[in-house]
């Protein structure tokens, strides 16, 4: 397991129908290996509120299942995303339970939702970031992640395999979406 930090939320055009599509970007600590998942708006801004430290006037979705978690005196220990099949995403909320510890399937935006709610550290299993983790440097300038060509198909190659074409197919909507990423909006959602 590979620890992780949430390192923003971003907005980005996805297609040539104008629809706006938020990705997560989680970075590995102590490096410079990313792993973008696509998320929905309400996830996108739950993961925001917290990000910015802001308060809402009721609890929404996410603060309802902490203030839960904690009314049942259980804790989250981590938050796993432990797998990617067929372009989704896996993840798995680490509770402890009455001395015990229980995995609960969970999708990655919830997930990390309660974890930033939480206090909760987030790993990312090692075939995950093979699959889908994107190296990117850092723009001297502005401290933002810099993706160069080809970036997506290497990240898939993973451990010396070769890059079958279905994989770079079904990567490329990552490329679509950061080809298309709205440069203007980068530092608004940042931690």
């Amino acid at each position: 397991m590979i620890e992780m930090t949430i390192d923003s939320v971003r907005i980005g055009l996805m297609n040539r129908q104008m629809e706006y599509q938020y990705v997560v970007l989680l970075r590995e600590k102590g490096a410079e290996r990313y792993l973008p998942i696509f998320i929905g708006p309400a996830e996108a801004k739950a993961i925001l509120i917290k990000l910015k430290g802001e308060s809402v006037p009721r609890p929404m979705t996410h603060d309802l299942l902490h203030s839960i978690v904690d009314t049942l005196g259980a804790t989250i220990d981590s938050i796993v995303v432990s797998d990617l099949k067929s372009d989704i995403f896996y993840a798995k909320i680490i509770m402890n339970i009455d001395g015990g510890q229980t995995e609960v399937d969970a999708r990655p935006s919830d997930a990390l939702a309660l974890a930033i709610r939480m206090d909760a550290p987030i790993f990312a299993d090692e075939s995950v970031l093979d699959k889908a983790g994107i190296p990117l440097e850092q723009d001297k300038e502005t401290g933002e992640p810099i993706l160069e060509e080809g970036d997506i198909a290497r990240s898939s190659e993973g451990k010396g395999k070769k890059v079958s074409e279905e994989e770079i197919t079904r990567l490329s909507a990552f490329r679509d979406f950061i080809d298309n990423l709205d440069l203007d909006d980068f530092g608004k959602h940042k931690s």
